[in-house]
């Protein structure tokens, strides 16, 4: 069969294991579905997932003009610190702004590569962490705003990772690490505005990805420089496929790339 869309990041669902989709205009692909057949990728072209348009991707699926000008590819979503909305301050778009920053948010650990502290949106809960590649992850502050949590992020990356080592979690070779004894030894850490919304005595969301056989050396696929790629998969794990020879294809770095998927 034969998929042709423009590629987004995959959509998933919690499970044992976690089930993953593709999400074409007018198609879908439950890619569980796809282990162990072989799966030909060919890169037919772009499209910015906000002005449409057939321009090269800068960045996050974005075209150049569109990346420097909507609210979604602003500073303060890398940097949640940065955000503004609840002094009434715009960046780029205020009501989109204040749509996403005055929500719920979750500072939490994860344990993907090694363990790292991160800012989420309540509603990506566990969203955010399975995107990461996280086989554990346990939630530590749940604060009002954006601002809040990037605060608190930022007093935390003093004393632990905030990044992922993709190369490590797609090999899972990763240490065995207590969550929560990591929460409770942060705690202390914490900024005394987001002190009050310390969660207590929660439990850890353990992931299971659907992976058949993990790469020994993953190489990057590259769909530029590699337009037609061919390849049996082997597993599923954060937003990334793996190939029986230890190809990576990065599903969301291609956001915004047009591609023919064909299953054999």
């Amino acid at each position: 069969m034969n998929y042709q869309g423009v590629l987004t990041k995959m959509q998933t669902e919690l499970g044992y294991p976690i089930q993953y989709y593709l999400v074409f205009k007018d198609d879908f692909l439950n890619v569980n579905q796809l282990l162990d057949k072989k799966v030909t990728i060919n890169f037919e072209g772009y499209q910015c997932l906000n002005c449409g348009k057939t321009k090269k991707i800068y960045r996050q699926g974005f075209c150049y003009d569109c990346f420097y000008k909507i609210p979604q590819a602003a500073d303060w979503i890398i940097k949640p610190e940065l955000s503004k909305a609840h002094l009434n301050i715009e960046d780029r778009d205020l009501d989109y702004e204040k749509a996403v920053q005055l929500k719920p948010h979750i500072v939490y650990l994860a344990n993907s590569s090694n363990v790292k502290v991160g800012v989420t949106r309540k509603t990506q809960v566990p969203t955010r962490w399975i995107d990461q590649g996280a086989h554990e992850a346990i939630e530590i502050v749940e604060v009002p705003n954006r601002y809040l949590a990037g605060i608190t992020e930022v007093a935390l990356k003093n004393y632990v990772g905030d990044k992922t080592n993709w190369r490590t979690m797609i090999t899972n070779k990763i240490a065995d690490e207590n969550l929560v004894a990591w929460r409770d030894k942060l705690k202390q850490y914490i900024p005394e505005e987001a002190k009050p919304y310390f969660i207590e005595n929660n439990k850890v969301t353990h992931m299971d990805f659907p992976v058949l056989q993990y790469p020994q050396k993953p190489k990057s696929l590259n769909l530029v420089k590699t337009p037609n790629f061919e390849g049996f998969l082997k597993g599923i794990k954060g937003q990334y496929l793996i190939f029986e020879d230890n190809t990576i294809f990065n599903v969301r770095s291609n956001e915004g790339f047009v591609v023919t998927i064909k299953v054999n």
